[in-house]
């Protein structure tokens, strides 16, 4: 808000009455005519007439070509009126630099003015560093000037720039004495408005500083001294600010109607309605009555724009943007918090903090967490920088022996001001013990809850291992399980079934339908007992990792031991076709189970079916091995083989295993698997596609 109380401050100084243009040719001489021309310049300040002022100014320029003081006058003058014509900065300091050239060194009063102008320009037009050198220059020549009037306001211009910077300890110390001597000087009338503007200043102070009761006393001290409409608008905004976070919002709407039959048809007052309107909406805000705090972002951002101020606008886009987040639209939310979010930094640090926090829970509430973490991250380091400030705030509390009701006496006897100083250093040591106290204190409990986060993060850790064991466990168990399923089923099956046939009609079995039967059993019979050796002895290898062994298998060793297993089979021809020397990098084991599977899967589906066959092929191309197990048992619906892709799959033990433990494995060994089914033609092929080393 160090918009409205400049502005106001230099209306005070200025402006003493309005008058009508001069007719230069009444006047005979040039020094007669750069008087009445000066004084008519700065009645247009009075009457608020900008544009005009830059054109008459021009005027003035010309006039005073040759009369270095009023020459001073006139550049600052057509500065004035750039700045407070659609805010023209850049412009205006051009004009307001000339005039501390003229002035400097010559003309106290001019010189003033000018360092104050610039003083407000370079922040406003981000020239920091010119701002910084203005500012060490007006410390150097404060303590030579007598003229108690500019005296003030130079201390003020030191108290605004620390201001600037939330340095608030500094910015009351400069703040009070600029008081000091505005209250030692009773020769000019104008110096009754500045008074009432630094009370002001003091009091929005107090408002940043959340010490709203203390706000409302310094709002109060003020009321005396104001006398213009600008100045009293600045009051309403105090008021408001102070009563909607105390709570009473009785008040604080008396003096926001108030505010708008002041302001709403002056275009140089909008600032002061949208900083009210936001005012209303934090309040309504913190309320959680969104409708209401978001017509009132709304109307904030409304006379924000039309005030064509960064500073006012970066705090209506503020508001507007938390009170998005309030509704949960948090695209729209984020959207207008960066536009605030460009000038925060610049012109409120605490600003730039709470926009940082709210663009962290927006992005957090998208579960966007980096982004989340980095604008909280901006938030911490900037609060935490606040937070020593604000233990410094404290020490402006001296001044309550300084400036109460019977102030104005006290100032009589500046004896007492060394008195005053002596108690300001005490209670300085006094407030510093005890801020070096509170962050040993916080940082403190800081390392504790850092340790105990490092803690639980430590055993989520462990957890989270245990757990992935677990399943892996739980996993490797279902794998087993379906393999010794599906891999002795088949076997156990044929020899139940021959012995099913020779107790219940051993009639139908002539001699030699018998040995061969027999035959067949035994041989079946012990492929499967060296078919166990072999899965337990795998097992029993895996039972610590069930993990795959890679190497170069020959695939006529992987068919000729999988050949060997179908020795049983009968009625339906199985067929090895592969190329010589060829090789495939797997586990051996593993391929041998899918195979089995495979072949298993075909011989049911053939079964009780003429010219049954099934075609075990290898072949290479490019980088990639190809194994091919093909039935002609009549295709079936792609649906049936969903298993081998899909984790979700309910399964039983008679059904869908073993697809299951094809997947499996196959994902164990990188081998892609593919499946073609054609009921028209009757068959079925399922592709083996494993990468070369």
């Amino acid at each position: 808000m160090r918009k409205l109380y400049v502005f106001l401050m230099l209306n005070s100084i200025l402006f003493l009455f309005s008058q009508k243009r001069p007719n230069l040719l009444q006047y005979k001489t040039t020094g007669e005519k750069i008087k009445v021309w000066d004084s008519y310049c700065n009645s247009l300040t009075e009457t608020e007439k900008y544009p005009l002022l830059i054109k008459e100014a021009e005027i003035g320029i010309v006039l005073a070509k040759n009369h270095r003081k009023y020459l001073s006058k006139f550049y600052f003058y057509k500065g004035y009126g750039y700045e407070y014509t659609n805010n023209q900065y850049e412009k205006a300091t051009v004009f307001f630099e000339k005039s501390l050239m003229l002035s400097k060194g010559k003309y106290l009063e001019q010189e003033v003015l000018a360092l104050m102008r610039l003083n407000y320009m370079y922040y406003s037009i981000k020239e920091y560093k010119k701002g910084e050198e203005l500012i060490n220059y007006v410390k150097e020549i404060v303590d030579t000037v007598k003229v108690k009037s500019s005296k003030a306001t130079l201390l003020g211009s030191i108290g605004e720039y620390y201001l600037d910077r939330s340095e608030f300890e500094n910015f009351i110390n400069y703040k009070l004495k600029a008081i000091d001597y505005l209250l030692l000087d009773k020769s000019k009338k104008e110096t009754s408005n500045n008074i009432g503007i630094s009370y002001l200043q003091i009091a929005d102070a107090y408002n940043d500083m959340k010490q709203f009761e203390k706000a409302v006393e310094y709002a109060n001290y003020a009321v005396p001294y104001l006398k213009r409409s600008d100045g009293i608008a600045f009051l309403y905004n105090t008021y408001i600010e102070a009563y909607t976070n105390l709570g009473n919002i009785d008040l604080a709407k008396k003096y926001y109607l108030e505010l708008y039959q002041l302001g709403q048809n002056n275009q140089m007052l909008f600032l002061n309605i949208s900083y009210a309107n936001r005012n209303m909406s934090e309040f309504y805000l913190e309320k959680n009555r969104l409708e209401l705090a978001d017509d009132y972002a709304d109307k904030a951002l409304h006379f924000a724009e039309k005030s064509n101020d960064e500073e006012i606008l970066m705090e209506a886009n503020a508001i507007k943007g938390k009170v998005l987040v309030g509704q949960k639209k948090y695209p729209e939310a984020i959207k207008t918090l960066n536009k605030a979010l460009n000038f925060a930094y610049i012109y409120d640090k605490r600003f730039f903090a709470e926009i940082n926090k709210k663009l962290s829970e927006s992005y957090a509430s998208q579960k966007k967490w980096d982004k989340a973490y980095q604008y909280y991250k901006a938030y911490n380091q900037t609060n935490d920088s606040l937070l020593i400030e604000s233990g410094k705030q404290s020490l402006a509390n001296a001044e309550a022996q300084f400036q109460n009701k019977s102030k104005q006496q006290e100032i009589k006897f500046l004896v007492n001001e060394n008195t005053i100083h002596e108690l300001t250093i005490k209670n300085s040591k006094k407030q510093r013990i005890y801020l070096i106290s509170g962050l040993v204190a916080i940082a403190i409990i800081g390392g504790l809850l850092y340790y105990q986060s490092r803690n639980r993060k430590k055993i989520n850790r462990k957890l989270m291992i245990l757990n992935a064991e677990l399943d892996k466990a739980n996993k490797t168990k279902m794998q087993f399980f379906g393999i010794l399923n599906h891999d002795l089923r088949s076997p156990i099956i044929s020899l139940i079934n021959f012995l099913h046939l020779q107790k219940e009609a051993p009639e139908m079995l002539d001699e030699e339908t018998k040995n061969r039967l027999e035959l067949q059993t035994t041989t079946a019979t012990e492929q499967l007992l060296e078919q166990m050796e072999d899965l337990l002895l795998w097992s029993k290898g895996q039972m610590e990792n069930f993990v795959p062994s890679f190497n170069n298998y020959k695939i006529e060793e992987i068919f000729s031991e999988v050949k060997k297993e179908f020795v049983w089979v009968n009625d339906i021809q199985i067929s090895f076709n592969y190329s010589e020397n060829m090789s495939v990098f797997t586990d051996k084991e593993y391929m041998k189970t899918i195979l089995r599977n495979l072949i298993n899967n075909s011989i049911k589906v053939l079964q009780g079916k003429s010219e049954a066959q099934i075609v075990c092929k290898a072949w290479e191309e490019s980088n990639e091995s190809f194994i091919e197990i093909s039935d002609n048992g009549g295709g079936a619906n792609i649906e049936k083989f969903r298993a081998l892709y899909d984790d979700h799959t309910s399964i039983g033990i008679k059904k869908g295993l073993g697809l299951h433990v094809i997947r499996d494995l196959c994902k164990s060994i990188n081998c892609n698997i593919e499946v073609k089914s054609n009921q028209i033609i009757g068959e079925t092929q399922i592709i083996l596609r494993i990468k070369k080393a």
